[in-house]
């Protein structure tokens, strides 16, 4: 198994890392390595929706409609 070594972490990152894994029940280590774990494995969406456009004959042909609306400012009170 390999080692990476992470530096120039934010202190709050470190400890909310800690508050996580205690939370979990595991060290700050073992919680990285999850995290980390699951970002590589998680499928890229760009990559996949490009794979599908190329799937589906790719995206030349696509017409994209210009846009006539106008933007609305909104209340948020």
């Amino acid at each position: 198994m390999s080692s990476i070594v992470v530096r120039g972490l934010e202190e709050s990152v470190k400890k909310q890392l800690a508050v996580q894994a205690k939370e979990h029940g595991r060290s700050m280590e073992a919680e990285v390595r999850d995290i980390l774990t699951k970002a590589a494995r998680r499928p890229h969406i760009g990559l996949a929706l490009m794979r599908a456009a190329q799937e589906a004959g790719g995206i030349d042909d696509l017409v994209i409609p210009e846009r006539s609306d106008v933007a609305r400012v909104v209340d948020l009170e």
